[in-house]
């Protein structure tokens, strides 16, 4: 092999060395900047008041799906934080359940979904069965409230404080009668197994059902929630 075929066979093996090393220990490292690589210990700021978005998730995104489905009109709201740990979450505000409602404000997804399924299936077919009537208004107090509980010496906050509860107080029905729990929860026999046929019917559907027979601050209205395990009383 003359002297120019043996150095191009040199230059060819130290090539393929080259690579070798190369695929072994890979491409030389690109400088990072350190202050990338060190986990952030700045503290995100607490959710501003205000627009903020609402139904995020796939729980929250399906229950408005069911209101939908139901036929029931609303407005999905901004998820709203007033401070002192009151809030509006994932809330809606019910325009239409098929039957007119007062004094609605923001109330949880879920509590609107309820609450609209406990006025169609419970409250219109009782006024049939007990009055021979229709309903054409349920009152309540209120829903959102940024409040305690009522009688309890805790301090705590209520579920009205994080739009999660009702509080209905009467049925107005079709022939002009007006049913309230304060006078009719022990009223007339029909009067108060109407009530108390709704106050059972709530009570498979929300998480916590109060009335009169729990206690004085109870005595003028039902008190729904979502949150609790079936207590009903």
């Amino acid at each position: 092999m003359n002297k120019r075929l043996k150095f191009t066979a040199q230059i060819a093996m130290a090539g393929v060395s080259a690579l070798l090393l190369s695929a072994c220990f890979g491409q030389p490292d690109v400088k990072r900047n350190k202050k990338q690589d060190r986990p952030s210990t700045t503290q995100k700021a607490p959710p501003p008041r205000g627009a903020v978005p609402a139904f995020s998730t796939q729980d929250s995104r399906a229950c408005l799906v069911s209101l939908q489905q139901a036929s029931v009109r609303y407005d999905a709201l901004d998820n709203q934080y007033f401070g002192g740990g009151c809030s509006a979450i994932d809330s809606v505000k019910l325009l239409d359940i098929g039957v007119p409602v007062s004094n609605l404000g923001a109330m949880t997804c879920p509590l609107a979904r309820n609450f609209s399924a406990w006025a169609q299936y419970a409250v219109r077919p009782a006024a049939r069965q007990f009055f021979g009537a229709e309903v054409v208004k349920i009152e309540t107090m209120g829903t959102y409230a940024c409040r305690n509980i009522n009688g309890a010496s805790s301090g705590r906050l209520s579920q009205h404080a994080s739009a999660n509860a009702i509080d209905v107080s009467a049925f107005v029905l079709s022939d002009g009668r007006r049913i309230t729990v304060t006078k009719d929860w022990q009223g007339d026999r029909k009067a108060q197994d109407f009530l108390r046929a709704l106050h059972k019917s709530a009570c498979r559907r929300f998480g916590t059902v109060l009335g009169p027979d729990y206690n004085r601050a109870h005595h003028d209205h039902f008190h729904f929630e979502m949150n609790g395990n079936g207590f009903c009383r």
